[in-house]
């Protein structure tokens, strides 16, 4: 099935003989998790789209979405909260900010800070 041509619609014509199509499956590297002494986090507060509901915002994650979603498990955990880690970002309910960020510093995350 190396010749599926499902696979590559929308792709221009290439004259080049020695050419091999890569889909964006296989192209895709999976992105190394940065140990947590790098990890550049900001912990902020969000009130848009959420009908007036506050949440904790905690982005610049650099990683895996399985380290994000373990990270996000882990902090949902200890603060006793809802909330949900995808798109490099995790969601925490309410304004637990200088919480976080204390957990941050106590699981290594050094350069953790506190955004608006």
């Amino acid at each position: 099935m190396e010749n599926d041509w499902k696979k590559r619609l929308g792709v221009v014509y290439s004259t080049n003989p020695d050419f091999k199509y890569e889909s964006e499956d296989q192209a895709a590297v999976q992105e190394e998790t940065l140990p947590p002494a790098k990890q550049k986090l900001i912990v902020g507060i969000d009130r848009r789209n959420r009908g007036g509901k506050t949440v904790t915002l905690i982005s610049g994650f650099k990683g895996s979405p399985e380290d994000l979603s373990e990270l996000g498990r882990t902090l949902k955990v200890k603060c006793g909260v809802g909330g949900t880690a995808k798109d490099g970002e995790i969601t925490i309910q309410g304004d637990l900010r200088d919480k976080l960020v204390n957990l941050l510093h106590s699981m290594g995350y050094t350069l953790a800070k506190r955004g608006n």
